[in-house]
C-alpha cells in the first residue's frame, strides 16, 4: 500500500513539473478542463440528523459560519476551479435553496456561464421525486447529453470542504479513468458511515462496499479510504452506465449499484486521495479537512471550529474565497461602556448588521442582523440570521435558529429539564437547540 502514496505523489511531482516546464500549456489545459466540464450538484437532502435545523429547509440551505450556506462550499470549490456550466438538482423542501441560488450565485454568471437550480416538484417532465443518486442525475441526463462537456463532476452539496477540482480531473486524465472517485482517509471506527474501497498500486479500485459494517482497512493502518461522494466521469461512460442501470435498478445509486456494476464490468476505476489536493494559500493544518455536518454535534463542532486562532478550515484566504449572497447591511457594531452594560464580543465571529448592545458574546457566532440587548451573555453559541436576544438573557452551548426572539430573564442551556419543558431540542453532549415557531 505504501507504493499508493509513492504513486500519488509521483503525479503530484509530474503536475508541477508541467507546470514548470511548460506554463503556457498547462495553463491552457487547466483552463481548458474547467471549460470542458459539466458539474451536476446533488443538493436534495433532507438531512434529518439535523432535525430541528431542517425541518423547514434542506440540509444544503442550513446556515454555516454566520452568513453561509452549507451549500456555498461545494459551488465556491467549482467556480474557483473555472467549473461554471453547474445544474444543482434539489428536491425536499426546495424553495428556500432555489431563491439563496438564484439571488447569489444566478448574479454571478455571465455569457456560457450558469448555476441553476433544478428540482422534480418544478419540472414540465417528471413530478416523481428522486429515488437514489444516481436516479437524480438520470432524471436531468439530458442536460448531459446536450452539453458538449469531456467531462461530468457529480459532487455532494452538503459537506464543508475546499478543494481545487481541476486537480482531480487531471488525475482521471492521466489514469484514463472511466470514473475517479474523491477518496479521503478515515479512522476505521468512523469508516462504516461512508463507502470504503480498497486499491491497488497504482490507486485503480479494486473493491468497493456501501457503509460496510466491518470496513476493510489499509493494509497495515487503522485506517480505511472513504468516498467522499465527489465523482468525476468520462460523459459517454456516465451516459452509458446510467442508462444500463436504468434496466436493472429503480433506486439506482452510484455507491450502492453503478460503481459495483463498472467494477463488474472491468471499467477503469480510480480513486483520488483527497489529501493531495492544493489550493493557492493553503496552509499546512488545512490539508485534508472535510466534514460532513450531518448531525447537530458534527455541525456544532464544525462551526466552533472557526472561531480558533488557527481553525483549520480559513475564511480568510482570499486567494481561494468562500461565496455568498452578502446582502446589503451595515457593518457590525458594539454599543455601550458603563460597568456591567458594556458591549463586548470576545473571541467571536460577528457577522454584518449585528448590534451587541451593553452585552457580552464569548466564542460565539452570530449571524447577519443579530442583537443581543444589555446585561445578556451569549457563550459557545450559535445564532442564526436575525435572532434577537432580549435583556439579562444567559445563553450557553445553543444553536438558536433563524428569525427567533428571546425574551428577556431568560436561561438556554443551564437546566436542561428547563429546556425541553420549553420545547428544545437537546442533544445528549447538552447541544441545545432552539427552533423557529412559525409553520
Amino acid at each position: 500500500m505504501h507504493n499508493f502514496y509513492v504513486q500519488a505523489e509521483r503525479n503530484a511531482v509530474l503536475l508541477r513539473r508541467n507546470q514548470l516546464l511548460h506554463p503556457g500549456v498547462y495553463m491552457y489545459s487547466m483552463d481548458n478542463v474547467g471549460r470542458n466540464t459539466i458539474a451536476m450538484v446533488l443538493a436534495g437532502g433532507k438531512g434529518e440528523r439535523l432535525s430541528p435545523l431542517t425541518l423547514r429547509r434542506a440540509k444544503p440551505s442550513v446556515a454555516f459560519g454566520g452568513k453561509y450556506k452549507i451549500i456555498d462550499f461545494v459551488l465556491s470549490n467549482l467556480f474557483n476551479s473555472g467549473i461554471k456550466k453547474v445544474y444543482i438538482l434539489t428536491q425536499y423542501r426546495a424553495y428556500s435553496l432555489n431563491k439563496h441560488i438564484r439571488e447569489s450565485w444566478g448574479k454571478w454568471t455571465g455569457l456560457g456561464e450558469f448555476y441553476v437550480a433544478i428540482s422534480p416538484e418544478t419540472s414540465s417532465e417528471s413530478e416523481e421525486w428522486f429515488k437514489g443518486t444516481a436516479d437524480a442525475i438520470l432524471q436531468y441526463l439530458r442536460f448531459v447529453e446536450s452539453s458538449d462537456a469531456d467531462y461530468v463532476a457529480i459532487f455532494s452539496g452538503d459537506h464543508i470542504y475546499k478543494m481545487d477540482i481541476t486537480q482531480m480531473i487531471q488525475a482521471h486524465r492521466m489514469n484514463r479513468a472511466d470514473i475517479t472517485i474523491a477518496a479521503l482517509e478515515v479512522p476505521a471506527e468512523e469508516a462504516s458511515r461512508f463507502g470504503v474501497f480498497s486499491v491497488d498500486d497504482d490507486a485503480r479500485v479494486i473493491a468497493f462496499n456501501e457503509k460496510p459494517e466491518v470496513p476493510e482497512t489499509i493494509p497495515g493502518r487503522n485506517t480505511c479510504f472513504a468516498s467522499m461522494g465527489n465523482y468525476i466521469f468520462s460523459t459517454k461512460k456516465l451516459i452509458d452506465v446510467l442508462l444500463e442501470g436504468k434496466k436493472q435498478y429503480e433506486d439506482l445509486d452510484f455507491g450502492k449499484h453503478v460503481i459495483p456494476m463498472m467494477l463488474a464490468g472491468g471499467d477503469r476505476v480510480f480513486a483520488y486521495n483527497f489529501n493531495d489536493n492544493q489550493i493557492p494559500g493553503m496552509k499546512a493544518e488545512e490539508r485534508g479537512y472535510w466534514k460532513d455536518v450531518g448531525t447537530i454535534e458534527a455541525y456544532y463542532e464544525a462551526n466552533m471550529d472557526l472561531i480558533d486562532v488557527s481553525p483549520q478550515l480559513n475564511l480568510y484566504n482570499y486567494k481561494w474565497p468562500i461565496m455568498t449572497n452578502q446582502g446589503n447591511l451595515p457593518p457590525a457594531k458594539t454599543v455601550f461602556e458603563d460597568g456591567d452594560r458594556t458591549g463586548v464580543n470576545i473571541d467571536s465571529y460577528v457577522c454584518a448588521g449585528c448590534i451587541t448592545s451593553g452585552s457580552t458574546v464569548r466564542r460565539s457566532i452570530l449571524g447577519p442582523l443579530c442583537k443581543v440587548n444589555s446585561y445578556s451573555l451569549v457563550e459557545e453559541s450559535i445564532l442564526f440570521e436575525n435572532v434577537t436576544v432580549g435583556r439579562h438573557v444567559k445563553i450557553k452551548r445553543a444553536i438558536i435558529d433563524r428569525g427567533v426572539v428571546i425574551s428577556d430573564g431568560s436561561t438556554i442551556g443551564y437546566d436542561t429539564d428547563s429546556d425541553l419543558r420549553n420545547g428544545y431540542t437537546v442533544t445528549e453532549s447538552g447541544i441545545v437547540v432552539v427552533p423557529r415557531k412559525d409553520k
